[in-house]
C-alpha cells in the first residue's frame, strides 16, 4: 500500500468521495454530507488531500485537512479540519485510516496549524473509536452540522510539548 498527495478533484479522490457519500446516505438517510468543499480547500499550504492505493494501484482510502480559522461556524484560529476520511469496505481493518490520519496531522502541524478538528456522527462508531484512540477529545461543536443532534466533534492539540 502506498499513499499519494492528490488534488481533491482528482478522479480517484472523486471516486472515493462518491463512495463515502453513499455510505453516509445509508447510515443517516440524508443524501450524504452537505458541507461545502472545494478543491482549493485542500491545496497546500492551506490543506492536503491523500489517497491510499493497494498493490494493484486501486484507490482504497482517502482523507484530507483544510485550514480553518475563527469563523461563524465555531472554528478557532489555527484549526485544521479533517475531512473525508474513508476506507473502502474490503480494505478495512488494516490500519489505513490510522496511517492517513497520522500523515495528515504531521502535514497540518508542519503548516503551522495548532489543532486538528473533525466532525463525525453517532452512526459512525468505528470513526469515533479511531479518533478517541488517536488522542482526540470531544470539543465544542462547529461546522455545518453543529446544531444536529447526531453530530459529534473532536479535537487534538497538534503542538508538541516543547511549544
Amino acid at each position: 500500500m502506498h499513499i499519494r498527495r492528490v488534488p481533491f478533484d482528482h478522479p480517484d479522490a472523486v471516486k472515493l468521495n462518491d463512495e463515502v457519500q453513499a455510505e453516509y446516505d445509508v447510515r443517516y438517510g440524508d443524501g450524504g454530507d452537505a458541507t461545502e468543499l472545494a478543491a482549493s480547500d485542500f491545496a497546500p499550504p492551506n490543506g492536503l488531500y491523500l489517497v491510499a492505493y493497494d498493490e494493484a494501484d486501486v484507490p482504497i482510502a482517502s482523507g484530507g485537512w483544510r485550514r480553518q480559522d475563527a469563523n461563524e461556524e465555531g472554528n478557532l484560529d489555527g484549526d485544521a479540519e479533517l475531512k473525508r476520511m474513508f476506507v473502502t469496505e474490503p480494505a478495512r481493518g488494516r490500519g489505513l485510516a490510522r496511517r492517513i490520519l497520522a500523515a495528515l496531522e504531521e502535514d497540518a502541524r508542519a503548516a503551522g496549524r495548532v489543532r486538528m478538528v473533525l466532525e463525525t456522527g453517532t452512526k459512525q462508531p468505528e470513526a469515533v473509536a479511531l479518533y478517541r484512540s488517536s488522542g482526540y477529545d470531544p470539543c465544542d461543536k462547529f461546522g455545518y452540522y453543529r446544531f444536529h443532534a447526531e453530530s459529534l466533534c473532536f479535537a487534538k492539540d497538534l503542538r508538541s510539548p516543547r511549544d
